[in-house]
Formats: C-alpha cells, structure tokens, sequence
C-alpha cells in the first residue's frame, strides 16, 4: 500500500433530499456546495462569494441577522465601480445605492436561510486577516488597496471559537435545529509561503477542533486531511499546484457522500446519477422511434423520482422533446 486511505466515518445526523443547506466560506465550499446542488439537493452556495478568514465569515453571518451602520463604513471606489472591504469583488456596482442593494438582498436572503437551515457547512481558508491601519476594520478583501494600508494578522484559535460561538448563540435564538459543519480548506495559499500556510492551517483546524469538542451540533469533515494526508501526490491538484483537480473533488465527494447521506438518500442519489447521464444523452435522430421510447422511458422515471426529488424542470424538458 502505498496510501493512508481515511476511512469515512459515518455522522449521527444525516442530510436528506429534505434537509435545506447552506455553505459559506472559502471556494472549497463552492466545489461540495456545486456537487449537493448537482445531487439535487435543497443547496445555496456560497451567496456571499468566496471568504476566507473565519472571522470575516462569521461577520457576515451576524450582520445577515442583526445589521449594522458597519457596510457603508467600509465602502471605496475603485476603477469606477464602489465596493465594500466586507464583500467578495463580485459585489461591485457603479452607484453607491446599488451596491447597498446588492449587498442588503444579500444579507436578507442569507438570513433567511440561516433562519430555515438544517446544515450550514463552513470552510474556513486562512487565519490571516487584514486591518485598514487607518481605522483598525476588519476586511474581507483588500480589494487590490496597496498592501501598506493594512495590518496583516496571524489569528489565534483563541479568537475564532469564542467569535464562533457567539454568533451561534446569536443563530440559535432564530433556528435551533440547525447542524453546523466545518471543513479546512485544502487549497494552498502559496502566497503566504508554504511555511506560513502550514501555520495558518495548522490555527484553523485547531479552532475547528475545539469547536467540535465544545458543542453537540458542530462537526468537522476531514476534507483537509484527505488531501493533505491520503492524496498527498500532485496529480490530484491542478496545473497551478494550488487547488486540488476534478478527480480529487469527487474522491472527496464521495467520502462525503459516505459520511452524511442514510442509505435510502445513497440509493436516490444514484438512481438520479443515472437519470442524469440519460438527460445529457445526445440523440444522433431525436425523431426516431427508439429515442421517443427512451424519452418515455427516461419520463416515467423521473415521474417516479419526483416525489423524493425535484424534478419539475427536468420532466418539463423531457415533454418538450416527445413528438
């Protein structure tokens, strides 16, 4: 053997085609967040787009539920576009207004979902964090200001699980039933060195450490371990050396998949894998009898999975192709 394969560990509580998720964090969470949303799961994807820093996340979470005069302090302008040091870049907009409105339906919409949530997976990407020397802010991006305008800071585990555990208070007075999820991410932030990488890793899954130890409804997913421990080989990263490749996500995907989902939810979720590969089935003669049965064999199918699954869209583009 030359592996040290992670045996999958199977969760108390389990995700279901009724469980509604949310994940936030770093872009490791949109890689797990795009592959439940694939599986058909009731899934928001990172709707604050990619953020690193724990406490960065955990802010925004807050301000979604409780909001604060903080957004337009940490407005700027640059190129033309406004921004906002506590947002991903894609929240830009040419008008100050529009930016607040932008920024405000986010906030509105996360807090309503942290509000329904019956998961929410976190993956916490650095425990560097940057504060405008000027004003002592904490920001989630520095939106390319020069670097001099900033602190930079290496957290302590110290910080974020009591920055944690009062946002979860804060959360639990909306939603009591919510089951929190933490993962490392695996990406590399070379930019930091590799040795200042490993230390800011090293802070981050000591914190998630803690933070299972400390309540019942906080876990942590070995997503990090896996790569660094069981693929540790560079054919399972991208050409960049940096983010872990296809094959890694799904090996990761299924692990996942091994540890979360009850066998009734495995069962589906591979009948619909099936159903999948039937929908991007490309026709060589769409009009011909042996493609119009395998429609309505494809239809009836689905009809038979729609009431574990939604399906509406998926038979509705079926009927459009029957003669």
């Amino acid at each position: 053997m030359f592996r040290t394969e992670i045996e999958p560990q199977e969760s108390p509580v389990k995700i279901s085609y009724k469980s509604k998720i949310l994940t936030l964090g770093s872009c490791f969470s949109d890689s797990i967040g795009q592959r439940l949303t694939d599986a058909k799961f009731n899934t928001e994807v990172n709707p604050f787009g990619t953020i690193f820093n724990p406490l960065s996340i955990f802010e925004l979470m807050e301000l979604s539920l409780e909001r604060s005069e903080i957004l337009d302090a940490a407005i700027l302008k640059r190129d033309g576009y406004y921004l906002n040091y506590k947002f991903h870049s894609s929240f830009r907009a040419k008008t100050k207004d529009t930016l607040h409105k932008r920024m405000e339906e986010a906030l509105s919409k996360v807090g309503q979902l942290i509000r329904e949530a019956d998961f929410i997976f976190i993956t916490l990407g650095t425990a560097w964090i940057y504060e405008q020397m000027k004003t002592h802010m904490l920001v989630a991006n520095c939106h390319k200001t020069p670097q001099k305008e900033f602190n930079k800071k290496l957290l302590a585990a110290e910080e974020i699980v009591p920055a944690f555990f009062n946002l979860k208070e804060i959360i639990n007075q909306h939603n009591r039933k919510v089951q929190f999820v933490f993962t490392v991410s695996p990406v590399r932030h070379t930019k930091d060195t590799l040795k200042l990488n490993s230390v800011s890793k090293a802070v981050l899954r000591s914190a998630c450490h803690y933070m299972e130890d400390m309540a019942s409804d906080v876990r942590y997913f070995p997503a990090y371990e896996m790569m660094m421990d069981d693929l540790r080989d560079y054919r399972f990263y991208e050409k960049d050396l940096i983010h872990p490749n296809e094959q890694a996500i799904d090996y990761i995907w299924d692990q996942f998949v091994q540890t979360y989902l009850g066998n009734e939810d495995k069962e589906l979720l591979e009948k619909w894998k099936k159903l999948s590969q039937a929908l991007n089935h490309k026709a060589f003669n769409p009009k011909s009898g042996g493609h119009q049965k395998f429609l309505r064999n494809t239809l009836d199918q689905l009809k038979d999975l729609n009431g574990h699954i939604s399906l509406d869209k998926e038979i509705e583009q079926i009927k459009t192709q029957l003669k």
